[in-house]
């Protein structure tokens, strides 16, 4: 399709043709580029961003002999607004973050809120005992020991 251009008095209207939907290839192109040559764009000073906006906390699962251990990260996040549910084989946490920053300065007024909100389900390393489930969140880790059904065999090999 052409551009077709129309005269209006001064001005002069242009149509555009229309744009190609990206591949998911060349979207993901354009991501890496705008962040390899903008680099700054990614925390800029003062703006406000949300803890999770657009990924996902880091989860730490340990296998221990009589229990699994999962760490997580979550900064920015309440004890309150946490919930963790769970089954024979995985577990899910789920959180949401949220924060208020106001600023006045003479004339100048800035009020920024920021949302942002994870769901992260990890696969278990054996089957547990939910009820004999323990979890504490301190400074924002929260750390969940689930003891496991049956204990582990472990088995050392000689490496030829």
């Amino acid at each position: 399709m052409a551009e077709a251009k129309k005269e209006t008095g001064k001005k002069e209207m242009q149509r555009a043709t229309p744009a190609r939907a990206l591949s998911p290839f060349e979207e993901m192109e354009r991501m890496f580029e705008s962040a390899w040559m903008r680099p700054w764009a990614w925390k800029w000073p003062g703006r406000l961003a949300a803890p999770f906006e657009g990924r996902m906390p880091s989860v730490d699962v340990v296998d221990r002999d009589d229990e699994v251990l999962v760490r997580a990260e979550l900064p920015g996040v309440d004890k309150k607004d946490l919930d963790v549910a769970m089954s024979d084989n995985a577990i899910t946490i789920k959180g949401t973050s949220s924060r208020e920053e106001k600023e006045e300065k003479g004339e100048y007024y800035r009020h920024e809120i920021s949302r942002g909100s994870f769901s992260r389900t990890v696969t278990l390393p054996a089957q547990i005992d939910g009820e004999k489930a323990k979890a504490e969140f301190k400074d924002g880790i929260l750390e969940i020991h689930l003891p496991k059904l049956e204990r582990s065999k472990r088995h050392h090999l000689d490496i030829e």
